[in-house]
């Protein structure tokens, strides 16, 4: 079993501002994803986001928390993908600072 994802992007924009674009951000992600996509469940529990994907016969499955100061994610990459994690936290990690920029 592949060791999950995990990656932590800080700001400053405290936990409700944070959470917020957050959850702007994943309408945005959802809308891309459901060209491949052939199931997409998400739902919040507080400041948790919950979440769990299929596409392409790969199941992805995970959290995020939304703390005062960072964002932690935690992903279960299926073994096909998981070859290529790496690259994924790259991309999850500039998406996720590009998106809790102060603006």
């Amino acid at each position: 079993m592949p060791k999950p994802l995990t990656l932590s992007v800080p700001h400053s924009l405290g936990r409700a501002e944070a959470k917020r674009r957050l959850v702007d951000g994943m309408g945005e992600a959802r809308a891309r994803l459901s060209a491949v996509a052939t199931s997409i469940d998400d739902h919040w529990t507080d400041d948790r986001l919950d979440f769990r994907l299929v596409a392409l016969a790969q199941t992805v499955a995970g959290h995020i928390d939304v703390l005062e100061d960072r964002v932690e994610v935690e992903v279960e990459l299926p073994w096909a993908l998981g070859m290529l994690a790496d690259r994924i936290k790259t991309k999850l990690t500039k998406q996720g600072t590009l998106m809790l920029e102060k603006k």
